[in-house]
């Protein structure tokens, strides 16, 4: 197997089946061999007879089987071959059977490309598995498409997809691991993202699944990884070879990887039952000749121990129904890197695959299929099957494959000129201080690497590893190392497209809609925008569509420069990068939920607040979006009525700051309409005053509450006091609340201190009395940046407060020790950013406003709360009689109760006559206008 070598031979009719014991000799020899290693006949003898047994088993059906490997040049030059000689009628293919439908738009597309089956809604599976999504790349190179290319375009041949549904690819998955298919936080290629999470489904998985196995492969291969063995010792040998020896080396591959595989090969098996009774039933219906077809399948399925393997089998096999699951089908872009990331292939393995198969098709003067309506697609006159050939005994290719010895292929110096003369070249390009010198260096080191490696001739793995020695230096100037530009040189990251014919209404919808920006949207580069909507109002449905695709796509699709969009608000001008051509795959996504954007976000929007796990938060979030986006007043009561709804089954407080902060936007906006309130607002308000007092004690008490959520809380009880008591509510129900508190936590305390101070049960002399008497206690002074933190907090439900926390802050820098004081202005510092970072610019205002603004005013400054107020040294004045000194005398009471809350001491001063003194101050110092005024009015 490490020598896996042939010469070329030419094409020769292979409609064949082998003859009896065409491979005796060879299994004779295998066994012989293995005992001559182990001593005993054993597990090697058994591995390599069944190896031969497995090679005349495929050989042998009258279905003609061609084995091959996912996005193998080697496999698709075969294909190419085998299809211009015998041009079958019937081709069956190893793909999803529900997936045929998409075929057909491969011709308005640019490869690779990706066949995607989608769901988002999911019956009969998990829901931590949702959304599914199972995508099958197609490159130019691949076999199977080959195959399509030639079944779609040949008149009179049927195309048949016989493997399972994509259904069952997760309905057969183990429950434990189907949603882990990749890992989490792995370092991935930039186009990697062009097919997500989804489940990938190749046609011949030929990898080992067994470590040693492998691991002793690549350590006597001499090569780093699975891809370079694989060229190294399969693709090269096999792309000039016949098709005999072709069919029966991928066979035996197959057999060998399957035999070695560990684990579990039940879904493996089920699948190969799946097609074979799915050939059986195809052939039987419809009366078609074996000899006509052609079975298409990984080289591990294509000699299967199951008992249905074969067309004559009558073993049952029952198919089980698909769940009731809905699955949206489409075209994606893909690209190399994006397929090497799917299926752990190693960087540029399948751009130097394409280099492979273009190189293959010139040496070979080979004309590969493509499909008409393709870029670059040649109109070929369509011909008429020509009959099969009879079928002739096939000859043992496989023991002169195996026993003769590697053919040397000669070195092509121009070639490697050419690489080592143009990596330089891009190498400077990228800011590399890279010379003649280098190239010259680099195409000698090619020529030792390889002969290190027992090569005849470099391969492009060689010559790779050779510029990043020759080339590379400490760092890397660009984006792109040497490895990367090796990569771009052999072939670089292909990049398909899918055209605008094959992309759903959904896409082509806004497509449309977009024309009049005149941009060409399917270009993966970003384009900007400039949006002149008051110059070119025509623009605006553009610009509702952008922030609506805005709210939809990744962010990085499309980025606003310019403008912004919220509740009432407008723009004038504005400016976007777009880069929807980067990010078609997501477009096409959302055609798989709906027709229209539109239809898409309201049914999101429904879904998101009827989730199990749906908050308050979420609808309201969901109600501002249905207005913004899509100005559906409809949708917003409806979507505002599940908010009341929701607020009043939750239990906890998690979400209160931002329930906080929604409400109070749309309770803003809706004020300025000209409909006002509507009635969710109203009884979203009335229950979650009610909601917020049943649950302001727990949430004082809670350790898990956090003292933001409990600000939060006052902050929504007292600052819609008002419209509550307006609509029914009960203020006592807030005062138990607070009485019924009693926090421990210092931040608790503190807003405690605020809520009664707010409501009239504290004083501020009081409040400012137990404050100092915190600060004078060295005990508690460690905690007093977490009382700091609960009065700034307290600043949004009491605002009168914000003179008491400048003060508060004043006298514990002024009257603290630096012993005492430093230590504490880490914690405070990072107290006041992780808590209070929203609150801290009207902190800031106040303290503007308290302090003074020059420096020389600075010395003669005094704290106003340091001012001591007397009442013996103000003097009283008389005040003078009328109608409010009247009503206060009559009714002090209410003076009182205003001067005990802002902490006002004094006494009621006895009325004077009635008059105000500078009004008769004036009078006597000017009589000539009074006097005046008066013969006037007596005249």
């Amino acid at each position: 197997m490490s020598e896996l070598v042939s010469e070329p031979s030419t094409l020769t009719v292979s409609d064949t089946r082998p003859a009896p014991n065409t491979f005796a000799a060879l299994r004779d020899q295998l066994a012989d061999a293995a005992v001559a290693f182990a001593g005993v006949p054993g597990a090697a003898g058994d591995i390599l007879a069944g190896m031969i047994d497995d090679v005349d088993r495929a050989l042998a059906e009258r279905l003609e089987i061609f084995p091959v490997c996912h996005h193998s040049p080697a496999s698709g030059l075969a294909m190419v071959r085998r299809l211009r000689e015998k041009q079958p009628a019937v081709i069956y293919l190893e793909l999803c059977e529900d997936m045929r439908p998409l075929l057909d738009e491969l011709r308005n597309c640019r490869l690779p490309v990706a066949l995607q089956a989608f769901a988002t809604d999911t019956e009969g599976f998990p829901a931590e598995w949702a959304p599914l999504s199972v995508v099958a790349p197609i490159t130019e190179s691949s076999a199977e498409y080959q195959a399509i290319a030639y079944a779609l375009d040949t008149p009179g041949v049927e195309l048949v997809l016989v493997d399972r549904s994509t259904d069952h690819v997760f309905h057969w998955a183990p429950k434990e691991s189907a949603s882990a298919e990749a890992p989490a936080d792995e370092e991935k290629p930039e186009d990697d993202g062009l097919h997500g999470s989804a489940v990938g489904i190749e046609i011949g998985d030929l990898r080992p699944r067994f470590a040693e196995l492998e691991e002793h492969l690549l350590h006597h291969g001499k090569v780093r990884h699975w891809s370079e063995w694989w060229d190294q010792y399969v693709e090269q040998p096999l792309a000039d070879a016949d098709y005999d020896t072709y069919r029966q080396v991928m066979v035996m591959i197959g057999s060998l990887f399957r035999r070695l595989r560990r684990g579990s090969t039940a879904e493996d098996e089920d699948r190969e039952r799946y097609m074979w009774t799915r050939m059986r039933e195809h052939l039987s219906a419809n009366d078609i000749d074996p000899a006509r077809a052609l079975y298409i399948c990984g080289a591990a399925h294509a000699a299967s121990p199951v008992e249905q393997f074969g067309i004559d089998s009558d073993a049952p096999f029952e198919i089980s129904p698909r769940s009731a699951t809905t699955w949206h089908y489409g075209l994606i872009p893909s690209s190399h890197s994006a397929i090497e990331a799917q299926f752990g292939l190693a960087g540029g393995a399948v751009s130097i695959a394409a280099a492979t198969w273009a190189k293959g098709l010139r040496r070979g003067k080979v004309q590969s299929f493509r499909l008409e309506g393709q870029q670059g697609a040649k109109k070929r006159a369509k011909k008429p099957l020509v009959p099969t050939e009879p079928e002739n005994e096939v000859a043992d290719r496989l023991s002169g494959f195996l026993s003769r010895p590697p053919v040397l292929d000669p070195l092509d110096e121009a070639e490697l000129l050419e690489w080592s003369v143009d990596i330089v070249r891009l190498a400077r390009r990228n800011g590399y201080l890279a010379s003649t010198a280098d190239a010259i260096a680099i195409f000698e080191t090619s020529i030792l690497l390889a002969g290190l490696r027992n090569r005849a001739r470099p391969t492009p793995y060689d010559f790779q590893d050779a510029a990043v020695t020759c080339i590379e230096k400490d760092r890397v100037p660009g984006r792109r190392d040497v490895r990367r530009l090796c990569e771009i040189l052999l072939g670089g990251d292909r990049i398909g497209q899918v055209g605008y014919a094959a992309l759903p209404p959904l896409a082509r919808d806004v497509l449309d809609r977009l024309e009049p920006l005149g941009l060409d949207l399917s270009k993966r580069t970003l384009q900007r925008a400039l949006l002149d909507l008051k110059t070119n109002p025509h623009l605006r449905p553009c610009s509702d569509l952008l922030w609506l695709l805005r709210r939809l796509l990744p962010q990085d699709a499309l980025r606003p420069i310019m403008g912004s969009r919220g509740l009432g608000e407008t723009s004038i001008q504005e400016s976007w990068d777009i880069g929807l051509g980067k990010y078609q795959r997501s477009l096409v996504e959302l055609g798989y939920e709906g027709v229209s954007v539109e239809q898409v976000l309201e049914q999101r929007l429904r879904r998101a607040v009827t989730a199990p796990d749906a908050t308050a938060a979420v609808a309201l979030a969901a109600v501002e979006d249905a207005l913004v986006y899509l100005k559906s007043v409809r949708l917003a009561d409806e979507l505002g009525n599940r908010a009341v709804e929701l607020l009043a089954a939750e239990r906890t407080v998690d979400d209160a700051p931002v329930v906080l902060r929604r409400i109070r936007v749309l309770l803003n906006y809706f004020r300025s309409t000209e409909g006002g309130l509507p009635s969710w607002c109203e009884r979203f308000v009335t229950a979650g005053y009610a909601h917020y007092c049943t649950l302001l004690p727990t949430a004082f008490a809670a350790e898990e509450t956090d003292p933001s959520q409990v600000a939060a809380m006052l902050g929504f009880l007292f600052g819609m006091e008002n419209l509550a008591l307006s609509l029914g509510c009960d203020h006592t129900q807030l005062e138990l609340a607070v009485l019924q508190s009693h926090p421990e936590a210092p931040a608790k305390v503190a807003l405690l201190w605020a809520a009664r101070f707010q409501l009239g049960l504290l004083t501020m002399s009081d409040l400012r009395t137990r404050c100092d008497t915190m600060l004078s206690n060295p005990l508690v002074l460690p905690t007093v940046p977490q009382y700091v933190s609960g009065f700034v907090q307290a600043i949004d439900p009491a605002p009168a407060l914000k003179p008491f926390v400048v003060e508060l802050l004043s006298k514990a820098f002024g009257t603290l020790p630096d012993t005492v004081l430093l230590p504490w202005l880490p914690k405070l510092i990072t107290t006041l950013k992780d808590q209070t970072a929203d609150l801290i610019p009207n902190l800031v205002r106040e303290a503007a406003r308290t302090f003074p603004g020059s420096l020389p005013a600075v010395d003669a400054f005094t704290p106003p709360w340091s001012t001591e107020f007397t009442t013996a040294a103000t003097p009283l004045v008389a005040a003078p009689r009328g109608p409010v000194t009247d009503l206060l005398a009559a009714h002090p009471a209410t003076c009182d109760a205003l001067a005990a809350l802002l902490g006002i001491e004094g006494n009621w001063q006895e009325s004077g006559p009635t008059g105000n003194r500078e009004t008769t101050d004036l009078l006597t110092r000017f009589p000539a206008t009074a006097a005046a005024l008066a013969a006037q009015l007596a005249g």
